[in-house]
């Protein structure tokens, strides 16, 4: 019996003309033809199984910008609470929402949080310090009697620092010594010249300060990304696996189903990487912070690790910061970015997240083009394989970890996933299949949007029928109608069948017919 269908939506890549040096090197018919069974199911529909995160602003903020980077392969748009008014989110998300629904993406929004931010306070003028010269740092409204003297607006921040600590400010650019400590001041040594101005970001490394986990602006944005039902909520600044629990409660107690991205960008999370991972929905590797708490030549086996971590227990890992940076300025990308970019790629990750190039950038779309076309090369050629030391908790993994060794095993496969609440098709794109895309059907709108976050993973809204044969029926007659498969394809399906009066969980395999 044909299922009735109803309000399905898909996410279809624009198809293009591509190249493969494996075919065109190939010396005979036979050899042509194993090539193309090797990367047929990889490229169809010209499908990129690396997700892409795009921070919205100025430069991006206009509708007909925003249509064509969801046209070009934006996944997921980022509101950065540290720059967004709430006036302009609450125009810019039903705007996004509509845009989705008129190209037929289940676009995701992401509300990254201020979080508890150290700054200095404003300065009359600019200061200019050179290395070896004394500034002075005072709290809870201290005066001072030095030459160069700055005001913050975290008053414990005496109480946490000791003598010998490491203070960077402004990103980094410049870095002091922590000499003496009196009263409510914090004599320091200027280890690096430069010119301060008002507001800069300050940063500890290695100090343990007893800043809230969300501050009242925080909580204020979040009660907005509620109220506008974001799909992701991130945690700036999450230095232990409490912080995330606290905005996890909070999410909870006002009946949001927003998933929890624990921004990693402190030595103090790194430190606890795999509790602060399991507390999470997802992981951000903001690398520009964390390359200013940790020693630079160390954040490249960071990010590794932190990914490869991601992947063994089962979670979504974001790469984000200056992924092409000289874009903000320039058409064409750096060629070192380009390796970035490709690294990442390899790697793995579920996704990579543009920042400033897209919020204040000169060209935001060209952007979002350069990872799609990086992405879709790089997977062509392999991963690093860090899915194989995946850890397999219960049955229902176990199961899902059968079905994808079952779609390596055969060409032309496809794995078709359906799913409630989004757990299984994550389970599927944690192991990262090796050439068969993932179709995520789902009765959720939530779990839809979602799930645009998942490697490899392309969901399909679709009301379930009491009779999962038949809604295994309507997802296939989809999935021919919109041409995503081909005759003698293999669909490796995992979903649920009734047995008596209970439902269990099964792993079919059927063959497309002519």
């Amino acid at each position: 019996m044909q299922a009735k269908f109803v309000a399905v939506e898909h996410r279809n890549q624009h198809t293009r003309r591509v190249r493969y040096p494996e075919i065109e090197s190939a010396r005979s018919s036979s050899d042509r033809k194993s090539a193309l069974q090797m990367i047929l199911g990889i490229e169809f529909c010209a499908m990129r199984k690396t997700r892409i995160i795009c921070t919205l602003g100025p430069a991006s903020e206009k509708t007909e910008t925003i249509r064509q980077m969801i046209a070009a392969g934006t996944d997921v748009f980022r509101l950065n609470m540290s720059h967004a008014k709430q006036e302009w989110v609450r125009e810019i998300v039903p705007r996004v929402r509509a845009l989705s629904d008129e190209l037929n993406r289940g676009v995701a929004i992401l509300l990254d949080t201020q979080g508890p931010a150290i700054r200095t306070g404003p300065v009359t003028h600019e200061l200019a310090l050179a290395a070896g010269d004394i500034l002075e740092i005072t709290v809870r409204g201290a005066s001072s009697t030095e030459a160069n003297s700055i005001t913050v607006n975290y008053d414990d921040l005496i109480d946490d620092i000791s003598l010998g600590d490491t203070v960077l400010l402004d990103n980094g650019v410049m870095q002091l010594r922590v000499l003496e400590k009196r009263d409510d001041r914090i004599r320091c040594e200027v280890l690096t010249s430069g010119t301060l101005g008002s507001r800069r970001h300050i940063n500890l490394p290695g100090v343990h300060v007893n800043l809230p986990a969300l501050t009242q602006k925080d909580l204020a944005d979040v009660a907005l990304g509620v109220e506008l039902g974001v799909d992701f909520v991130a945690l700036s600044f999450a230095r232990q696996r409490s912080d995330i629990d606290e905005l996890r409660n909070v999410l909870k107690k006002s009946g949001s189903s927003a998933a929890v991205v624990a921004k990693i960008e402190s030595a103090e999370a790194v430190g606890q990487i795999d509790e602060m991972i399991r507390g999470a929905d997802a992981v951000l590797i903001a690398r520009g912070d964390l390359g200013i708490e940790c020693p630079m030549e160390d954040l490249p086996i960071i990010q590794r690790r932190i990914v490869k971590h991601c992947l063994r227990l089962g979670r979504p890992v974001i790469v984000a910061t200056h992924l092409l940076e000289s874009m903000v300025e320039n058409p064409v990308p750096t060629r070192a970015e380009i390796s970035d970019v490709a690294n990442a790629v390899f790697e793995q990750a579920d996704a990579m997240m543009l920042t400033g190039e897209t919020t204040s950038g000169r060209y935001p779309l060209e952007c979002v083009k350069v990872l799609d076309r990086v992405a879709r090369r790089i997977e062509r050629s392999g991963g690093a394989g860090y899915a194989k030391e995946a850890v397999l908790e219960d049955s229902r993994q176990k199961t899902v970890a059968a079905a994808v060794s079952l779609a390596d095993s055969l060409e032309r496969s496809k794995l078709i996933v359906f799913t409630r609440h989004g757990t299984m098709a994550r389970n599927v794109s944690n192991l990262r299949p090796e050439h068969a895309p993932i179709f995520a059907f789902t009765p959720n709108e939530i779990v839809y949007r979602q799930l645009a976050l998942c490697w490899g993973t392309y969901p399909v809204r679709i009301d379930f029928t009491e009779d999962p044969n038949a809604t295994i029926e309507a997802a296939e007659k989809f999935l021919r109608d919109q041409k995503l498969v081909q005759p003698n394809d293999n669909l490796v399906i995992i979903s649920d069948v009734r047995a008596g009066t209970a439902l269990v969980d099964c792993v079919q395999l059927r063959e497309i017919k002519m």
